[in-house]
Order: structure tokens, then C-alpha cells, then sequence
């Protein structure tokens, strides 16, 4: 899964989960007039602690007040207490950041009322786990493939056409739809931003049951059956891993799987073999805004949980030293290094090898490691790194650059990995590769067994927000990527390169470029910040190609030469299952599940200027 992409002039405050202090887990919901009172010690906090920062024609540091007001006060509350801006938010009181929520949207906050049309009976069959449709992970495999097989998809080239929207659920107050679905049946399970994990009747839309996380859910959700016991496993923002019973949505354990104070996980849980493997990040390169802060300590890296109990079995530091004082900054706080190299994806499963594979993003501060920017392959039982491989040196970047004491000079691009490799035998050389995509533009491929190059194909420009961010797909013959190379950040050292964004098909075996399909314009219709980019991961059925573009099109492309199939337009409102107000927006983060003759599309995504939603959308094969 794609990395929060580090790019301070479009950085939205969305990320965590916000619990009710009651208890109460209802979501808020805006409804009414904000009173005058509110509104006054909103204003008067905004322009104290916050307005210095949210200015318009401020591109260093944070978005202008305007775009915050086009966001859901419970997601600006969210971020305040325990999300992106939870440090900045220390010296206020609670009832200073309501208020700050309120003013910056002049909406007020109330409960959710959910109806009970949206509630229907969770039980489970047997014929439910058979089902040769499910979906479980990041790529819905131990290989990462993004790839389902016909009789899985049920969608063929020949009927996607006929695909209609069948129901659309609408996650309370969220303006970004991330999390990948579990398929088990005529069941699917979801997490969302503000914590809540969600068993929907995958027909109908309906709730079976929910589970209340402490955080945001921001990956897949993978599970396990052995006998009797139907598992759900996922992180949340926090790093709190948790084991589910599926059968009733009860907790079988929670664990911590990072323990730095500003670790977190954006990426999935992968699990295999009774361990759940858990991708570690960290928002130090969020918090580097502060000039004052220590920056920066913390190591991205993979923690290892036992599946039956979460007790800790290994932990894998991307850097293996402990970060130290290193210098001192310009204005005379102290600087620490090594730091960064995060893990922002789902990592990939060699069963045959007995290898754990990731890829690591910049470093944050000085001095640069070279498992930045890099593929490791680790001991799935040990966590020992058998071998690492780095793209590019000397990456060394956060969100204070280019004005701030805590940017490192010189500076890197930001051409992280945001994917992990994926997995697939090369019939022709008969052969096992591994292929990923960097946001350097670059599509690289690699021997398992040690990390030896094979080939590298560039599609893109690159840069903070270019080249391929979430993942990619394959069928063991071409490989599909996504192109961002969104015009509001990209790599400025070869002029000589332009952006290239869109759907790139290549050969598994050379890299060649088969074929691409660039996003059309941006079209008339409700929209803002309308942005031409692919950032999304690609779903792959055999003949199709699902791809959603920031412009809030989901499409089906052909598999052979890139023709678009099927199109629609999500950002539109929605009447819902659930009775709540629902909003397409930007399609970026994992790509769609397709089971059974069903398309599960997200819709909605916020961050860096792009269009907020809330939507999950079914779509269904006419007749089917």
C-alpha cells in the first residue's frame, strides 16, 4: 500500500480515530447552526495557535484555512486529538479544539442516528467459506498479484459493461475511504477512518456488526479459518494490532506492535503460518513542522505477532542503529540521525523461500542509510535480513522541507516505495521475479533469491506525489502500473522529463512498454481541485484492468491494448444503505475487490487536494 505521501503544501489533518469520551462509539455528525459562542473561541483559538501555519499561499507547511473548511469538523477533531496535528493540539483544551472544528466548517457536531433499515443478522455458513470468490489481504494473495481469476471475478470483458451500481454505504463524517474489504461469502469486512470495522452483508450493504478500533483503519483487512475459528486481523493507526472473532465481531486480543511514541501503520497486516506481520511507519515526518521538535528518531521496520495470542516474536528495525544527536540545527536545538526509512506498505510472503519482502521509504533526517529507498528481503521466521537492495541513495526528506531548521540539506526527491514487490513466475525463464514500482517513475524487477537487478523500465517523471505510489498488478504476462506524476509535485532534477501520467501495461519478462492510456481531461461537474492522475492501485481480472483516477472515475480498461471498457463517474451524491449522507470524491489508496460478479470500489479521499469523500460502492453485472 502507498505511503502518506510527505508533501506539506496539500497535507490534509486527517488520520485518526476519535473516541467519544462516554464510551459511546457513535460517529458525530454535522447538523444545525454552530452557536456564537463557539464560533467566537473557534476564531479566537484558529488565529492564535493555528492561523500562523494555514495561511493561503503557504506551501511549506499546511493547507490554507479555505481547504480546511471544505472537510467534516469530526475529521478536523479527529486530527486534533489524536491524529496528524495531535502535538500542535497539546496546549488546547477539549473544548477548544470542538470549537476550532466548528469555526473552521461552520458545522456543528451531533450523533449519528443510524436506522434500523440499516441492521441486518450476521450469521455464517459453511458454503460461506467455501466460496471460491473470497478475498483476503492487500492483494489478495500471500504474492501481492492484485490478480483474480475469472472464476472468481465473474466479470469477464464481454459483461462489464453492463455493470450498475447496486448500493452505496456512506462511513459517517469521513472524507477518505481506504481500507481494502475481506470477501467470506455473502459477507465482506471493512475498516474505516475513524476506527470503526464493519461486517457488511455484501449484497445488501447492511450491517452485521461493527467493531470499534481505537484508531483509524487504514489497510486491508486479512483473515484465517483453522477448524471452527473464523479470525479477522488488522492494524490501526496507532500500531494496535488486533485479533477479531468473526463470528460474533468480538476482540480476541489487542497488541502494540511499535512502541516508538510516533510510530504508526498505514499499510496492511500480512499473515501466514499462525504469525501476523505488521508494516511499521512513523508521522515524525508530519511532526518535523514543528522547528522546536527533536527530529528525528524513529526507524520504520516489521514486527512479527503470534496469530493465536499477539505476543511479539521478532521485530526488524529497517535502521539497525539507534538514532543519536548528530549536530545541532539553525536555531540551535539539537539534530538526531539516523531516522526514517519507513514501511508503508503490506509486505509479501515467499512461502517456497521462507522470505518476508518490503519496501522502505526516505530517511528523515542525516546522516542517509542505505536501506532507505530499498527492497528487503527478511526471515519470515527470524526476521534476520538476508538481503538488501536500494533504488536511491541519499534520500533524505520530510515535511519541513525546503524552509524549515528541520529539512536536511541537501534534500532529497521523496522517491520512496510506497508498494511492496510483488511476487510472480516468469513462465518464459521460468523463474520466480519480483516487480515494484517506486514513486521515482520506476518500475524495477528482481531475483528473490537475492535482489539482483533484471531489468528497470521508467514510465513516469517522479517526484513526492509522481510516478507509482499504492501498487500494481499482474497476470504473469504484463504487468499494469499506475502513473501519478501529479502535477503538484514532482522531481525537479531532469528538466528533460515530463509528466506522464496514467495506465502503463509491460512486459513481465523485459519491461517493455506494451501500452498506456493517459486520464482524459478534467470534466465539467461538481468538483474541486480537479487533478489528471493514477495514483490508485490497479485491480486485475483476465481482459480487464479496474483503475479509479483522482478525478473520481472508476474505469475497466482492456487488458490488451488499454481501451476503456466501462466508466463511472462516483463523485456524485448518494442515497445509502445506512441512512447517512454519502459523497463521491478522488478514487486513490488500494484498488477495488471483484467477487462473484461484484465490483467494491472506494470513493473519497482528501489529502493533498484532492476530492473528500465517504462512499463504498457496489456495482453489479446485470443479470448476474
Amino acid at each position: 500500500m502507498k505511503k502518506f505521501f510527505a508533501f506539506p503544501a496539500l497535507f490534509i489533518v486527517v488520520a485518526f480515530a476519535c473516541t467519544n469520551p462516554s464510551g459511546d462509539s457513535t460517529a458525530l455528525l454535522t447538523n444545525g447552526p454552530v452557536p456564537k459562542e463557539v464560533l467566537k473561541l473557534g476564531e479566537k483559538t484558529y488565529q492564535t495557535f493555528c492561523a500562523a501555519c494555514h495561511t493561503e499561499g503557504n506551501t511549506t507547511m499546511a493547507p490554507a484555512q479555505g481547504l480546511l473548511s471544505g472537510m467534516s469538523p469530526h475529521a478536523i477533531l479527529a486530527a486534533l486529538n489524536m491524529g496528524k496535528m495531535r502535538v500542535q493540539a497539546e496546549q488546547l483544551t477539549a473544548e477548544e479544539r470542538e470549537a476550532v472544528a466548528q469555526y473552521l466548517t461552520n458545522q456543528k457536531l451531533v450523533k449519528v442516528e443510524i436506522p434500523e433499515s440499516a441492521y441486518t443478522d450476521f450469521e455464517i455458513s459453511a458454503e460461506d467459506l467455501d466460496a471460491q470468490y473470497n478475498h483476503s489481504g492487500w492483494g489478495g494473495d500471500l504474492k501481492g498479484s492484485g490478480f483474480r481469476t475469472a472464476s472468481q471475478a465473474g466479470i469477464t470483458p464481454e459483461n462489464v459493461s453492463s455493470l450498475e451500481l447496486e448500493w452505496a454505504f456512506a462511513f459517517p463524517n469521513s472524507s477518505i475511504v481506504r481500507s481494502k474489504p475481506a470477501i467470506i461469502g455473502k459477507w465482506m469486512i471493512v475498516g474505516s477512518q475513524f476506527g470503526e470495522v464493519y461486517a457488511l452483508n455484501r449484497y445488501t450493504g447492511q450491517i452485521g456488526w461493527t467493531f470499534q478500533a481505537d484508531a483509524a483503519i487504514r489497510g486491508a483487512i486479512s483473515y484465517t479459518v483453522q477448524d471452527d475459528q473464523l479470525t479477522a486481523y488488522f492494524a490501526d493507526y496507532a500500531t494496535n494490532t488486533y485479533s477479531v472473532d468473526i463470528r460474533t465481531g468480538e476482540l480476541i486480543w489487542k497488541s502494540r506492535a511499535a512502541h516508538h511514541p510516533l510510530s504508526a501503520v498505514t499499510g496492511s497486516v500480512a499473515v501466514y503460518d499462525d504469525i501476523v506481520y505488521v508494516p511499521i511507519t512513523s508521522f515524525e515526518v508530519i511532526s518535523s513542522q514543528n522547528p522546536e521538535y527533536a527530529c528525528c528518531t524513529s526507524s520504520g521496520g516489521v514486527t512479527a505477532l503470534n496469530a493465536k495470542t499477539g505476543e511479539e516474536i521478532w521485530k526488524h528495525r529497517v535502521i539497525a542503529e539507534e538514532a543519536r544527536e548528530v549536530g545541532k540545527k539553525e536555531n540551535g536545538y539539537p539534530s538526531y540521525g539516523p531516522s526514517g526509512a519507513p514501511v508503508w506498505a503490506s509486505p509479501t510472503v515467499d512461502v517456497e523461500r521462507g522470505l518476508l519482502y518490503i519496501g522502505t521509504g526516505e530517511n528523515y533526517t542525516f546522516p542517509p542509510t542505505n536501506t532507505s529507498d530499498a527492497i528487503q528481503a527478511l526471515d519470515l521466521k527470524t526476521g534476520e535480513l538476508v538481503w538488501n537492495w536500494q533504488a536511491t541513495a541519499n534520500d533524505t526528506w520530510n515535511l519541513s522541507c525546503p524552509d524549515n531548521p528541520n529539512c536536511p540539506t541537501p534534500t532529497g526527491p521523496d522517491v520512496d516505495f510506497g508498494m511492496a514487490p510483488i511476487l510472480v513466475y516468469d513462465s518464459i525463464n521460468q523463474r520466480d521475479m519480483l516487480v515494484a514500482g517506486q514513486k521515482s517513475g520506476v518500475v524495477h524487477a528482481l531475483l528473490p533469491e537475492t535482489g539482483e537487478v533484471l531489468w528497470q523500465s521508467r514510465i513516469g517523471k517522479g517526484g513526492a506525489l509522481g510516478g507509482i505510489h499504492w501498487g500494481m498488478a499482474t497476470d504473469g504476462n504484463l504487468v499494469y502500473a499506475a502513473n501519478s506524476d501529479n502535477v503538484f509535485a514532482l522531481d525537479p532534477s531532469d528538466p528533460s522529463l515530463g509528466p506522464t501520467p496514467g495506465i502503463y501495461a509491460l512486459n513481465l519478462q523485459t519491461g517493455e512498454q506494451v501500452w498506456k492510456t493517459a486520464p482524459p481531461p478534467c470534466s465539467e461537474g461538481p468538483r474541486r481541485n480537479c487533478q489528471q492522475s493514477n495514483s490508485a492501485a490497479p485491480t486485475l481480472i483476465p481482459g480487464v484492468v479496474f483503475e479509479g483516477d483522482l478525478n473520481g472515475f472508476i474505469r475497466a480498461y482492456s487488458s490488451q491494448d488499454g481501451t476503456v471498457l466501462w466508466e463511472f463517474d462516483t463523485v456524485r451524491e448518494y442515497e445509502t444503505v445506512n441512512g447517512q449522507k454519502g459523497m463521491g470524491g478522488s478514487i486513490d489508496g488500494p484498488g477495488p475487490v471483484v467477487a462473484d460478479g461484484m465490483l467494491y470500489v472506494n470513493s473519497g479521499y482528501s489529502m493533498f487536494g484532492e476530492m473528500p469523500g465517504n462512499v463504498l460502492l457496489a456495482f453489479k453485472v446485470k443479470g448476474n
